[in-house]
């Protein structure tokens, strides 16, 4: 088995929390079907990952609100009440992150889905995001998981070799994509299961 020298992780849903239930499901005064109806019908899923590659926030907002005008309100808060959809760092993960990061066996990067106009955001309410040696945010470079041409350009970027390099995500989709082109890939559930994971990948990891 090839030797894994470098471990990149995705953020949301691995390191970070993050969830538009925080806002909506207070606003809709906790009526959870109304809100599921909202962010599965208005400001769905893939309307928010076109953002992810580097769509305008403001444009895309105009543009929903052009088609269900009866939710402005709602639409807006969607970015302009972001900040309260980031919710806390999931610590065992975090941990699993401190011992590889602490270890000079490794490289440790993170490669995210995320607007590169919310990203400051994160930067600031999170200031382990400074331990990776490089972060490559999908809303910068105007591409995304789990297309094959954003984990092209984090090997060719930081110089890793795809056989050498595993990822960590807690989509499927993105776990297919980045196997496309030869990363092994782990698909997160939590913590404890993930340090499992990387001990049997062949990475020294203590932690339990």
């Amino acid at each position: 088995m090839q030797k894994i020298k470098t471990i990149i992780f995705d953020l949301g849903g691995v390191l970070i929390d993050w969830s538009p239930e925080y806002v909506y499901l207070k606003e809709f005064r906790g009526d959870r079907a109304q809100m599921d109806w909202f962010l599965n019908h208005v400001c769905a899923w893939d309307w928010n990952v076109n953002q992810d590659a580097g769509y305008p926030i403001a444009k895309a907002t105009e543009e929903r609100i052009a088609m269900f005008p009866e939710y402005e309100s709602f639409i807006r808060m969607y970015y302009g009440r972001w900040e309260e959809m980031l919710g806390f760092t999931h610590n065992g993960t975090l941990a699993i992150l401190k011992e590889l990061v602490d270890n000079p066996e490794y490289r440790v990067l993170a490669l995210t889905n995320w607007s590169g106009e919310t990203w400051p955001k994160a930067i600031a309410k999170f200031p382990w995001l400074q331990w990776f040696e490089g972060i490559l945010v999908s809303g910068d470079e105007g591409m995304r998981k789990p297309f094959a041409n954003i984990y092209e350009l984090m090997l060719s970027r930081y110089s890793i070799q795809a056989e050498e390099a595993i990822f960590i995500d807690d989509s499927l989709k993105n776990i297919e994509g980045c196997e496309k082109v030869g990363i092994k890939g782990i698909h997160f559930k939590d913590s404890r299961t993930l340090a499992a994971q990387l001990r049997a990948a062949g990475l020294k990891v203590q932690i339990q």
